[in-house]
């Protein structure tokens, strides 16, 4: 008897080709989230956290941090697809986020 359905299969490095043509078909977009008078600091790193996946606290502070004193700060860059869910998460929960290409 064959050990074949026990052996892992063999994983294939990805080349520059790949990578570029998955950039091609799946460009980047940024997730933008922009400053407002009516949200607490908390809240916004709480609705981070809670809407856009693989988020550390400290990463969700600075993404808050950077948007109350400039204006506006990148929350994710991701697929098209990708980010306009994460933007209606954010918005779902009362903050003002877009959408553009990276």
């Amino acid at each position: 008897m064959s050990n074949n359905l026990f052996t892992a299969p063999r994983l294939q490095v990805e080349t520059e080709e790949l990578i570029r043509l998955r950039a091609k078909l799946l460009p980047p977009y940024r997730v933008m989230l922009y400053d407002d008078d009516y949200n607490e600091m908390n809240y916004v790193v709480f609705v981070l956290l809670h809407s856009i996946n693989n988020l550390s606290q400290p990463e969700a502070e600075r993404i808050m941090l950077a948007a109350h004193l400039t204006g506006s700060a990148t929350a994710a860059v991701c697929p098209k697809e990708t980010a306009e869910f994460y933007q209606e998460r954010l918005l779902s929960y009362g903050l003002t986020a877009t959408i553009e290409p990276d």
